[in-house]
């Protein structure tokens, strides 16, 4: 079994790699959460969190952010690797729930994912399957 664990290297912490997140325009949404996304060269995911004020007081904000990061911890294996993913909840979202948290959250990484890896093959040459070997 593959240890789940949430340690620092599996965090978006910085301010900057957040606005990275944000400027690369990839997202996805649902009924439940909203995912932010942008490519890096790591063989993992990361997870970032945006919970604002609006989302409701301290408790309820906190809820919600102990609820993402162990829905995280627990399908880490299931997300895309080489993807940093801002996650916040949907406006008027029910009650969070663990289950409903999962399978939103490892759906909605696969389909920002995916438009991340169509954005890359939108750069190539017509024609090329993959990027030219480099020399």
């Amino acid at each position: 079994m593959a240890r789940q664990s949430f340690p620092r290297n599996l965090r978006v912490r910085h301010q900057a790699e957040f606005d990275r997140a944000y400027q690369a325009r990839i997202f996805a949404a649902d009924d439940v959460l909203v995912v932010n996304a942008c490519p890096t060269d790591l063989p993992h995911p990361r997870l970032g969190l945006s919970v604002s004020r609006k989302v409701g007081n301290a408790v309820v904000r906190n809820r919600w952010k102990r609820l993402i990061r162990e829905a995280f911890r627990l399908v880490q294996a299931e997300l895309p690797g080489g993807v940093d993913l801002v996650v916040r909840p949907q406006k008027g979202a029910a009650e969070p729930e663990l289950a409903a948290i999962q399978r939103s959250l490892v759906g909605l990484a696969r389909r920002v994912a995916r438009r991340i890896e169509r954005a890359g093959s939108d750069r190539l040459p017509r024609g090329s399957q993959s990027p030219p070997p480099r020399g």
